[in-house]
């Protein structure tokens, strides 16, 4: 690459987003902070703001605005405040890519001001595609915009298909660690507690992502995505569980060959990938040896123990707003598991009636996508109230 490029950072603060930050204090020459975004944790923005100089910097939570002003007023960097302001500066003219890393569906309306302002995008927040994929992908093509996937399982797939465009995919096989519980039944699961799920046995994730893999919703979500980035049907996507978290995932084409992508959990390669692409960089990450692991092991996912995996496929084939609705629901439940209001298993029961409850939408536009993300929080907040 001859020229670095300018990437704004939604989220800097977060797990993606440190580890972002350490893949470009890796390659100084090939990339360069334009923006920093964080919700709340001002002291760590301060810090990355000061180490790589950005342009600009955005505190969602607007009563720590006047903290962050006055560390960065001296240092030439902009500080902007609120979740409006997320979403104008991804517009500005020096971004030349746009890395999504916020947590769930707060990722959505910056996502569509990148790209009606033409900015590449590296999609590490999934919830923006299932809750307005057809909506967010038909965007991207009309602006001529590459959304390339962050997440390993996607950016595994991503990898899989490069040569290979012209050649039709018969399925994809997206593979899960399990989780803390792989193996467990009900019995079990109904007394887990939230420092038992955030327990995660293969990859540091923040704390909502975690309960997901637990939960197995996040593989769920990771459906709905593959289905929008790859140009899938619901019947072209499988999910095998893979313990050991070496194979991120496959891709099986017409003739039978199926490609895969390994290595060790680390997701500093992707993000990388995502950045770099066309080009591979070096880097000094963890090689992976064969020798540590003489076996790999497969086994079909529990759905009926994990219902959220088969509410996410249910979702993707009612199609409409249910995966948003899906999204919605599964965002307050893990908040109130988090918070100890209600039990693991009840997370996916509250889903479950929050996807009967919801007005059903068959075309929805971005508005009845904001519409339908409030009306299904309100119902999973109200259901959670009627059982404490």
């Amino acid at each position: 690459m001859t020229q670095p490029k300018r990437i704004a950072i939604l989220g800097s603060t977060g797990s993606i987003g440190t580890q972002t930050l350490d893949v470009i204090r890796q390659h100084p020459e090939d990339f360069e902070v334009e923006v920093l975004t964080a919700q709340n944790n001002c002291d760590l923005l301060i810090a990355q703001a000061l180490e790589f100089k950005p342009n600009a910097v955005v505190i969602g939570n607007e009563a720590n605005y006047p903290k962050v002003k006055e560390a960065l007023i001296s240092h030439d960097i902009k500080v902007f405040a609120g979740q409006k302001a997320i979403a104008q500066v991804v517009e500005m003219d020096t971004i030349d890519v746009v890395l999504t890393a916020l947590v769930g569906y707060s990722g959505l309306i910056p996502t569509v001001h990148a790209i009606k302002a033409g900015k590449q995008i590296a999609l590490a927040n999934k919830e923006t595609l299932v809750v307005a994929g057809e909506i967010i992908t038909a965007l991207a093509k009309e602006n001529g915009v590459n959304i390339y996937p962050v997440d390993s399982e996607h950016s595994a797939i991503f990898q899989c298909l490069v040569g290979e465009f012209h050649n039709p995919i018969e399925k994809i096989i997206l593979t899960a660690s399990g989780g803390p519980f792989r193996g467990k039944d009900r019995a079990f699961l109904e007394t887990v507690t939230r420092e038992q799920a955030l327990k995660h046995p293969n990859w540091d994730m923040g704390a909502k992502i975690t309960i997901d893999s637990a939960s197995l919703m996040n593989k769920g979500l990771e459906v709905i995505e593959a289905k929008w980035l790859f140009g899938l049907k619901t019947e072209q996507i499988e999910v095998v569980v893979h313990p050991q978290s070496i194979i991120h995932s496959l891709v099986q084409f017409e003739d039978g060959s199926i490609k895969a992508q390994l290595g060790l959990p680390d997701m500093r390669i992707p993000i990388q990938f995502a950045l770099s692409y066309p080009h591979r960089l070096k880097s000094d990450f963890e090689r992976f040896d064969f020798t540590k692991y003489p076996q790999l092991t497969f086994e079909q996912p529990d759905m009926k123990t994990f219902r959220n995996l088969q509410l996410a496929f249910d979702a993707l084939a009612k199609g409409g707003n249910a995966p948003c609705v899906l999204n919605a629901a599964n965002e307050i439940a893990v908040a109130a598991f988090l918070n100890r209001e209600v039990g693991f298993l009840e997370m996916s029961d509250l889903i479950e009636e929050t996807l009967t409850k919801a007005s059903f939408v068959a075309h929805p536009s971005l508005e009845d996508y904001v519409a339908s993300d409030a009306e299904a929080r309100m119902i999973t907040e109200n259901l959670i109230k009627s059982k404490v």
